[in-house]
């Protein structure tokens, strides 16, 4: 393959399906989910390695930027990353990515893939999309159909029509069918589940997205006119884009072009859509169980078993599902995942936060761990990566007490600095301006206690920060 094609990585959205483990905040592409040890996200970068690719574009949400930009730095991999004010479904994101392109390369092809996908035949894989380049060069829109290995309700399907080179034309687009439909379309041998993954030319993408959806590419063009940049980051023109249509590109283009064409992807994919589906393609022991972390099972089969923290054992049980988290344990049957949902909407609606944070959560300069709390004061372990530094801040309603554990501190508290050394502390009283670095070569570990009327996160007025959260 010699023509260069231009990745664009769908990064954005905050699925629930693999709750407790996934969470708004943290969501499944940011996981160490796939197998080869990797986080969703960076295998979908790593996957790219052996074609030639130009540098790769990736649309995220703003508040998981930080996250997108560390797990590339891990793997030593550059992208430009657009952020998105607001999730609008992947019309518009897609047309961000093609707009930004544009404005650098005249008319490249854009390999659109989700951050959160399992490929693990990666020859497969490289000669699929090799085939597709021909197809796409020629003005179609090219869609690829994973071949179906069994009678999946979960999956949108898609027709094929007569043959395109190494591709078909597609006949149509169908929705999730039901078991019985579901087993015709197996035995028919014409349909192909719909992966969301796509291949054409900025130029095709873009005329097409015109002719059946103006509204999306004018907003989108107009969004990204007004682009500016915050280290890494691609903001767009949040005013604009929030007026955006919310539409994926399958009822906004796909399904109305007449150069719509799909080719065969047969290279043992999934889409992580549920733990069932983990469960599938994770290595098994002799009694069909998969087990993360520490996990005794007796008499137990065909479980999925997740361990972060502690010592999970399960007895005498068969097809469950046990995630433990430090905040949260799940346990499901595996037919019933589909509705985790139900359990998400559930905490929503008491106004919990296990479906939006983990007690530990992490930040661009380090992460902290909610260690024990209750109506007037909290406990969180802090660690801050060698080099960086929280913003200059004050807090209204609570006073701080810090204590290195490990490291070095410097503490930068009302007009004066100074350092701190493992079994030092120091206080910080409620509305002193302060910030904390770590001006080591190691982690910097300290103790935080909170005391005061009000703990939420959101009592901190920042006054300067390095990271553009001001």
């Amino acid at each position: 393959m010699s023509k260069m094609v231009t990745p664009v990585i769908m990064a954005g959205g905050s699925g629930t399906r693999l709750w407790p483990l996934s969470r708004t905040q943290h969501p499944k592409q940011f996981l160490k989910l796939s197998p080869d040890g990797h986080t969703l996200l960076q295998s979908t970068l790593l996957r790219l390695q052996n074609l030639p690719c130009n540098e790769a574009i990736i649309i995220c949400n703003e508040e998981h930027r930080f996250l997108a930009a560390e797990q590339m730095r891990e793997i030593g991999v550059s992208a430009k990353i657009i952020l998105e004010p607001e999730g609008k479904n992947t019309a518009p994101a897609i047309a961000l990515a093609a707009f930004c392109e544009q404005s650098i390369q005249q008319d490249s092809l854009l390999l659109v893939l989700a951050a959160d996908h399992v490929i693990q035949d990666q020859i497969a894989f490289e000669k699929t999309v090799t085939d597709a380049i021909t197809l796409a060069d020629s003005e179609k829109l090219v869609t690829f159909g994973i071949v179906p290995t069994h009678a999946e309700t979960g999956y949108g399907y898609i027709e094929k029509g007569e043959s395109q080179f190494t591709g078909f034309k597609v006949k149509q687009f169908v929705e999730k069918p039901n078991l019985q439909t579901a087993q015709n379309y197996l035995e028919s041998g014409l349909f192909l589940w719909n992966s969301g993954m796509f291949l054409f030319k900025t130029s095709t993408f873009l005329t097409e997205l015109k002719t059946h959806a103006s509204d999306i590419f004018e907003c989108c063009k107009k969004s990204i006119e007004k682009t500016t940049t915050d280290l890494d980051f691609v903001r767009i023109d949040k005013e604009i884009f929030t007026t955006c249509r919310s539409e994926s590109i399958d009822y906004a283009v796909m399904e109305k072009t007449q150069h719509a064409v799909v080719i065969p992807l047969d290279a043992a994919w999934s889409d992580i859509g549920s733990w069932s589906a983990l469960w599938d393609i994770q290595p098994k022991d002799e009694h069909g169980n998969v087990n993360h972390g520490d996990i005794i099972n007796v008499d137990s089969y065909n479980c999925y078993s997740y361990s972060s923290n502690k010592l999970v054992t399960l007895l005498g049980v068969n097809d469950l599902i046990v995630v433990e988290t430090k905040d949260a344990i799940l346990v499901a049957h595996k037919d019933k995942v589909q509705d985790i949902k139900k359990v998400v909407e559930k905490l929503k609606k008491d106004n919990r936060t296990e479906h939006y944070n983990h007690r530990e959560v992490y930040r661009p300069w380090g992460k902290y761990d909610s260690i024990d709390h209750a109506s007037r004061y909290q406990v969180k372990r802090i660690t801050v990566k060698p080099g960086e530094k929280l913003s200059i801040q004050m807090h209204h309603h609570r006073s701080e007490h810090w204590i290195v554990v490990s490291g070095t501190a410097k503490i930068h508290k009302g007009k004066e600095s100074f350092l701190l050394t493992e079994n030092q502390s120091t206080y910080i009283p409620l509305g002193e301006i302060h910030a904390l670095e770590n001006p080591g070569k190691l982690p910097l570990e300290l103790i935080e206690v909170q005391s005061g009327s009000y703990l939420g996160e959101d009592d901190i007025v920042r006054f300067e920060d390095i990271y553009g959260r001001c």
